[in-house]
């Protein structure tokens, strides 16, 4: 009788912690530090997943020293200058490349530049970050150069 209310107990408890939401339990608090030194990689916007003609790479951005910016937009390289306000991020005077690429890359360079250059909010985690502004939403995947 005893052996079967534990393993009745140690059930339910199992059950009841799996389906506890663990969403918040690896968000990251915004700041410099946390920025600074991370490679990330477009794969949605607006909730949408990144498809590119063959041969075109996923956009990148990288936070760099002092928050210097670079990455690629789907075409074209860029740089530019990160500022950090009240968990908000932005990419101010930007220089970038001008290549030009095939419809839907170029589509999805200019959303991507454009929502960079906008005050977003940031959402962060340990391997994932979202920014977030009035026009778009870009959610990025952490891919480190070194683990």
């Amino acid at each position: 009788m005893y052996k079967k209310l534990a393993i009745l107990s140690a059930t339910l408890l199992i059950s009841a912690c799996s389906g506890m939401d663990n969403t918040n339990q690896d968000i990251v608090k915004v700041s410099k530090d946390t920025l600074q030194h991370h490679h990330w990689e477009l794969v949605k916007i607006d909730g949408k997943q990144i498809n590119l003609s063959e041969g075109y790479k996923a956009p990148t951005l990288e936070i760099g020293e002092n928050m210097s910016a670079n990455g690629e937009s789907g075409c074209n390289n860029f740089s530019g200058q990160g500022e950090l306000e009240q968990n908000q991020l932005r990419i101010l005077k930007v220089i970038m490349t001008r290549k030009m690429c095939p419809e839907d890359v170029m589509d999805i360079e200019v959303a991507y530049t454009k929502a960079l250059e906008k005050w977003n909010t940031i959402q962060l985690t340990s391997h994932s970050m979202e920014l977030k502004s009035e026009q778009h939403t870009l959610t990025f995947q952490l891919k480190d150069w070194v683990n």
